[in-house]
């Protein structure tokens, strides 16, 4: 290395050594503050809601509005989701529940909404992530609720149907599937363990594939993963391999190129207005011809825009079903709340599940 060489880039690691002191020194003042704002909610009686959804929503559309660049707006969303993180940890880390074991795509998904200082606990079903918040044992559930190949997930939408938890936030997540085996060839591979939507989500790549394999429906891909790390001719189709020091025969296995799960954040309570938000709801029309689209009504009348209608069997009767909608906007803002108070009138039953903000990329 030349001495001209040697001193043009001891000079840029001298600048850079300087801004990193004071990053060091802002992030520790910016911790000062989030301790400022903690003691002020103690005093005023409102030291258990130090989680903000609208706030940190807020926050981060902001700093990606205000971003120069060169970084792109998806790692200064990561870097100040994990800044957050920490400063909420220095009051008390979130306990946030999700369907485990470790190295699911809901502990991605967890991890990704509430950065790596929160206190992530792993739960063996939908139901024990729901059980763990209403218990009080975490303060959040991360569950999945659609995904865009194989649709909703029924068991998280029939559990919000009897559940006192509000939707606080969502997370959007791109779902990549690999093939992980001690295998070493798909020649070798007679057995594919998998959880059924990401069975279902590579379906065509496995019939190309793997024609002969048999495919074994688990509770997560997770323990996929750990049953292929453990038996001779099979293959554990899922997303993170790390864990397990398993080989990826094949990545990117999903059939759809842009193939997304988008989940829910559960708390016992849901947000305040960020300014770009969705109301979710649950609703049955009574059983005579056009009861939908009279129940449907307020919502158009009142220019509410609705992005997600789907209709599930209802528990309690046979061949009735009730709709789950979302729709733009938050609960609090004048059209909504008016056409909310309409629904109530011709609803022959109608749910919140809660206000939320728009998932952050």
């Amino acid at each position: 290395m030349s001495d001209e060489l040697q001193k043009s880039l001891a000079g840029v690691r001298a600048e850079i050594d300087g801004i990193d002191a004071e990053l060091l020194r802002l992030l520790n003042e910016r911790a000062r503050c989030a301790q400022k704002v903690g003691a002020i909610k103690a005093a005023h009686g409102e030291a258990g809601h130090i989680y903000r959804p609208e706030r940190e929503a807020q926050v981060l559309r902001r700093l990606q509005e205000a971003n120069p660049g060169p970084l792109p707006g998806e790692n200064i969303t990561f870097f100040f989701r994990e800044v957050m993180s920490a400063c909420l940890a220095l009051e008390a880390p979130l306990g946030i529940a999700f369907l485990g074991p470790l190295g699911t795509f809901s502990e991605s998904a967890a991890t990704k909404h509430f950065g790596h200082a929160a206190c992530l606990l792993p739960q063996g079903s939908i139901d024990d992530v729901f059980r763990e918040v209403d218990s009080g044992h975490a303060q959040y559930a991360v569950v999945p609720v659609e995904n865009s190949t194989e649709g909703a997930v029924g068991r998280t939408m029939d559990l919000l149907l009897g559940t006192q938890l509000k939707i606080c936030g969502e997370v959007v997540l791109r779902i990549h599937q690999n093939l992980l085996s001690n295998e070493r060839d798909l020649g070798g591979i007679t057995r594919v363990y998998s959880h059924a939507q990401s069975l279902a989500q590579c379906h065509e790549w496995l019939n190309r594939m793997l024609p002969g394999a048999q495919r074994i429906s688990v509770g997560s891909n997770a323990q996929a993963a750990q049953l292929a790390s453990e038996e001779a001719g099979a293959a554990g189709n899922a997303g993170e391999a790390a864990r397990y020091s398993l080989p990826r025969l094949a990545e990117n296995i999903e059939d759809e190129p842009n193939n997304t799960t988008r989940f829910l954040v559960l708390g016992k309570h849901d947000a305040g207005p960020s300014g770009r938000d969705k109301t979710s709801l649950i609703m049955s029309a009574p059983n005579r011809t056009g009861a939908l689209h009279e129940l449907l009504l307020p919502l158009s009348s009142a220019g509410v825009s609705m992005c997600r209608l789907e209709s599930r069997p209802a528990r309690n009767a046979l061949w009735e079903y009730v709709f789950y909608v979302d729709i733009e906007g938050h609960r609090e803002e004048a059209p909504i709340k008016a056409a909310l108070e309409e629904l109530a009138r011709r609803a022959a039953y109608l749910k919140t599940l809660g206000s939320y903000p728009v998932a952050v990329y």
